[in-house]
């Protein structure tokens, strides 16, 4: 399923702020578009972490994922949440470190909780 319309979430984990936001992608072109404008958006963030998944010109399936120097893998987290759902398009979560390290499993954790936060807006928005 292609995601349509963007869908945000944001979370506070141990004052570090996660800010979410699937939307639709049909290139990692788009992906890059978007993680510009979160960069302008959200200036104290350290890093925008990503997943896109899409067809490309013959309509083979794409995944690519970033995860911006942040620990744990975020990117692949991500990536697995839109392969999970089936969706292509894009997902992105920004952070703003507020001054208490989570360590691996905790930035996962929190990564996947603004993802899923905002996939459930998304799926909530779509009426499924």
């Amino acid at each position: 399923m292609r995601i349509i319309h963007p869908a945000a979430f944001k979370t506070t984990v141990e004052r570090s702020r996660f800010f979410a936001i699937a939307f639709p992608a049909a290139s990692e072109d788009d992906v890059l578009v978007s993680v510009r404008a979160a960069k302008g958006e959200h200036r104290k963030a350290n890093h925008h972490c990503w997943a896109f998944r899409g067809r490309d010109g013959s309509g083979a399936l794409v995944e690519k994922s970033k995860d911006d120097g942040e620990v744990g893998h975020p990117g692949r987290l991500l990536l697995e949440l839109l392969r999970r759902d089936d969706l292509e398009g894009g997902l992105l979560v920004s952070r703003i470190f507020g001054g208490v390290k989570l360590g691996v499993g905790g930035v996962s954790r929190a990564f996947r909780e603004a993802a899923e936060g905002a996939l459930t807006a998304l799926r909530e928005s779509s009426g499924s």
